[in-house]
């Protein structure tokens, strides 16, 4: 279950963060690392966010966003 929509204003930071189902895998090699990380580069300039800090784990990731715009 998502959680609700979150009141955006210039100049936030979140930090960001998902988990695989059940807690298993979300990244299954370095490939899938890679292709996460090239989807997020891309998606960061298509909506404007700046990533200032990332960490992926097996099950995991946690980001750092910093929202210039709302």
């Amino acid at each position: 279950m998502g959680h609700p929509l979150r009141i955006e204003y210039p100049g936030a930071w979140y930090h960001v963060m998902s988990r695989g189902a059940g807690r298993r895998r979300t990244f299954l090699d370095d490939k899938d690392c890679r292709l996460f990380l090239n989807l997020l580069s891309e998606s960061s300039k298509m909506f404007e966010v700046e990533i200032h800090a990332f960490s992926l784990m097996v099950n995991h990731y946690h980001l750092l966003v910093h929202m210039p715009k709302a």
